[in-house]
């Protein structure tokens, strides 16, 4: 070993020794030392709307004429799982786990732990400096045939927006890890932030001259706290493609659900309205626009439910002369444009 190498292992081993002076160190670089850490246990409530006791009870009367099962409406699992936590001392951090837990390293003293699935595309994080402030809300997206509802005043026109994933939430506040050489398990239950709205649109009259169809569904949330699962007091209108069916139009759309939600007066907040848009677009190449206002079904329906409109028709009139060019099977119609949101 020539002199220069020697030097190098001497300056290498001080260097090590050194460091070990720092006790906490040292027992990272030994994995079978003790450590603040917790093994997250996460388990999920896998529903799509709750009922509302002066409600429909929408899984035990389920409507003979749906041709699926309300169970069939509940949400899968996650991809994956993150974990974000404040530690009184600074040292927070993310971590990115499976979708029902895994080791989460901590620091020592008081942690508050903010959990949410990561597999999300649609839902934007805002405000995640604390577990507090953190909320979710969805993109921008707008539709040029879509001005607002008339049943909306002009001065409340909202936001237009997609409908957000699947988002399923939790906190921890005030965990004190124990330093152990096994994690102490910790478990987590995760609960839906985001709600299902069965929409179901029938018509009564032709039917045969539609080729495509599209609504928007308003006054809806724009945002949910990730901690607590309150609704923000800001709306949104919903965006949505719906499917043609033998009896009209239908549609499952995802909504974080009513605004400020919960709280006590919910069912006596008389100024808010909810309102349903249609869109159709006949084979002639014609649009025709249905609007509705929905806000008596949707008085106890304030996260996921059915909705149902009827009596829609085309006439004959309507619905008469060629194609136009129009091509059926043009996806989304090439009118929404997604507004992209820098993170």
């Amino acid at each position: 070993m020539n002199k220069l190498a020697s030097y190098t292992v001497v300056a290498a081993g001080m260097l090590l020794f050194s460091s070990c002076d720092h006790k906490e160190l040292c027992m990272d670089h030994d994995p079978h030392a003790p450590r603040y850490q917790a093994e997250i246990e996460a388990d999920y409530l896998q529903i799509w709307e709750y009922s509302d006791p002066e409600g429909v009870n929408w899984q035990h009367q389920w409507p003979l004429g749906f041709d699926f099962t309300y169970e069939s409406l509940n949400p899968g699992l996650p991809k994956g799982l993150r974990a974000s936590v404040y530690n009184e001392n600074g040292a927070n951090r993310i971590e990115n786990m499976p979708t029902h837990g895994g080791t989460l390293p901590l620091a020592s003293g008081k942690n508050d732990i903010l959990f949410y699935n990561n597999d999300t595309e649609y839902v934007v994080f805002s405000d995640m400096g604390t577990l507090a402030s953190a909320v979710a809300t969805t993109r921008t997206r707008t539709r040029p045939t879509y001005a607002g509802s008339p049943f909306t005043k002009a001065e409340e026109i909202e936001n237009t927006v997609s409908a957000p994933d699947m988002l399923y939430g939790s906190s921890v506040l005030n965990y004190y890890p124990e330093r152990t050489v096994d994690p102490t398990p910790l478990k987590v239950h995760m609960t839906p932030l985001v709600f299902t709205y069965y929409i179901r649109m029938e018509f009564k009259a032709g039917l045969k001259y539609v080729a495509l169809a599209r609504g928007a569904f308003g006054g809806m949330a724009a945002g949910v706290s990730i901690s607590t699962g309150e609704t923000t007091e800001e709306k949104a209108t919903i965006m949505f493609d719906a499917e043609l069916t033998d009896f009209g139009a239908q549609a499952f759309v995802r909504s974080f659900g009513a605004p400020g939600f919960p709280n006590g007066n919910y069912g006596t907040r008389a100024d808010d309205v909810y309102t349903l848009n249609l869109e159709v677009r006949l084979r002639n190449g014609k649009i025709k626009k249905f609007d509705f206002d929905i806000t008596s079904q949707m008085r106890h329906q304030p996260q996921g439910g059915v909705i149902v409109v009827d009596g829609l028709e085309i006439t004959d009139q309507e619905g008469a002369g060629g194609s136009s060019g129009f091509d059926v099977d043009v996806e989304g119609w090439g009118d929404y444009q997604d507004i992209p949101i820098v993170l």
